[in-house]
């Protein structure tokens, strides 16, 4: 069975809206505003791209993703990496040429087939909506949180509200940085 890993810029209060600078929302680029860069919190960035074999959005994520990741250096590895995108609505006439193999999944007992399959980790980015749905179903595996030292109040968050059963989580790998970041990686507990 494939690993899923969803991935996240997270503040302290657990917003993942808007952390590079997306338009529409009140606090967004919070991740290069008021924080002093370091180098090394990020290094787990390009890990995920060395380990991840297949990269899994929901359809907001890759309708902003794919026009400009295709051509961004830093984001390289996953140019030629399978992607799938969990949409009802997008069609192939959606789908971007220049960003190598895409397939749609429509649900997620489509995810949970493609978690059955051969191959490498899948990585998550983004996509607040399809992580809650991919949680709330148990289909997480682990998470790679870069949290940052920020309270944002309102926005979108990482994590579902939906009233559940506690699900417990082993922290494997954590990390703290000069500039106030917090690397955690969870294995989710089943």
């Amino acid at each position: 069975m494939r690993t899923l890993i969803s991935t996240a810029f997270i503040s302290l209060d657990g917003v993942v809206e808007g952390p590079g600078g997306e338009p529409g929302y009140r606090n967004s680029g919070w991740t290069f505003k008021d924080i002093d860069f370091v180098a090394e919190a990020y290094d787990i960035k390009a890990r995920e791209q060395k380990e991840s074999a297949a990269i899994l959005l929901g359809r907001a994520s890759y309708e902003a993703f794919s026009p400009v990741w295709p051509d961004m250096a830093d984001f390289a590895d996953y140019k030629v990496m399978p992607k799938y995108v969990v949409s009802t609505t997008l069609s192939e006439d959606d789908l971007v040429s220049n960003w190598g193999e895409t397939t749609i999944l429509r649900s997620l007992d489509d995810v949970a087939a493609l978690k059955e399959t051969e191959g490498g980790p899948i990585i998550v980015h983004g996509s607040a909506a399809l992580n809650h749905s991919l949680s709330d179903a148990g289909l997480i595996d682990r998470y790679h949180l870069l949290v940052f030292p920020l309270l944002l109040g309102a926005g979108k968050r990482l994590f579902s509200t939906t009233d559940k059963d506690t699900q417990k989580l082993k922290l494997v790998e954590h990390e703290a940085y000069a500039n106030g970041l917090q690397k955690n990686v969870f294995d989710v507990v089943r």
